[in-house]
């Protein structure tokens, strides 16, 4: 079962009953941060990027990652970082205590797409002089020797900030390391970067004009990196018609928290993944 702690607000002394979401490792095991109990909250008065994260160990792999740091929103309008152990974090499996260890170590019977089954008929089927073998590029090979992503799960967009921590996530999802607060502060929205590409966040109510999208595009050329567009209100056709012709990725944010690509270099990323980008 998950964690949950009682945070009392300074502020008004209201008690609220928190638990701390569960975000995705990359070896697919659920990872929350290790709520403090003897830690007090303390009031958000000024963001800053660096303390918005949190050092989390992943349970069943070791994998140390950056997560969002848990947050309490009171009704006297405070917002309320809540304490958390530095470093540890725990796992669906542990807190269960079922012992089944990691998704890798379950086998075949535990790839929810059905694709471990599938390359285990084809290994026992005998090959058929009839069905000659067909020549494959490098990328068809490359998507099929490593191994399937888990699904990103959602993150509910209902502030700015949600918008960024899912995309932050989804940059994650996609392969990107070291994702952080881009130096430069776009135009619009939020800014974000990792090894090699720029990302911009526009939590706007009006569609990303075509302006936005070469203002990005120009920030990532001047970085020589890959840039890609998430946008809640999606963009407006000479946007997506300039962005097919530059190769720039755009993602729309719907509310439950999944990017969805509107265009063709969107659904490349999405299904291969930054390390399979073609210049």
């Amino acid at each position: 079962m998950a964690e949950t702690v009682p945070v009392r607000c300074p502020a008004c002394r209201r008690e609220h009953r928190y638990t701390a979401p569960a975000y995705p490792c990359v070896c697919g095991a659920p990872v929350a941060p290790r709520l403090d109990r003897d830690g007090p909250a303390t009031p958000v008065s000024q963001r800053v990027w660096q303390d918005d994260w949190v050092t989390v160990r992943c349970g069943s792999c070791g994998r140390h990652g950056e997560w969002p740091r848990p947050e309490v929103g009171c009704a006297c309008g405070v917002v309320l970082r809540v304490a958390v152990v530095e470093g540890r974090g725990s796992t669906a499996r542990a807190a269960a205590g079922d012992g089944s260890g990691t998704a890798a170590a379950q086998g075949p019977e535990t790839d929810q797409d059905g694709t471990a089954a599938d390359q285990d008929n084809q290994q026992g089927s005998p090959h058929r002089p009839d069905q000659p073998d067909r020549p494959r590029d490098a990328a068809t090979v490359a998507a099929e020797a490593r191994p399937a992503r888990p699904p990103f799960p959602s993150v509910t967009i209902r502030t700015a900030r949600d918008a960024v921590t899912a995309t932050a996530l989804y940059l994650r999802w996609l392969g990107y390391r070291g994702v952080r607060r881009a130096d430069q502060r776009p135009p619009c929205g939020i800014g974000l970067a990792a090894r090699g590409v720029v990302a911009q966040v526009d939590p706007a109510a009006h569609p990303a004009t075509l302006r936005d999208v070469e203002c990005l595009w120009l920030t990532a050329m001047t970085e020589s990196a890959d840039c890609l567009y998430f946008s809640l209100a999606g963009y407006a056709d000479d946007a997506r018609a300039r962005a097919d012709s530059l190769g720039v990725p755009l993602f729309v944010l719907d509310l439950t928290g999944t990017p969805r690509p509107v265009n063709a270099p969107a659904e490349t990323l999405a299904a291969t993944g930054a390390g399979q980008r073609t210049p």
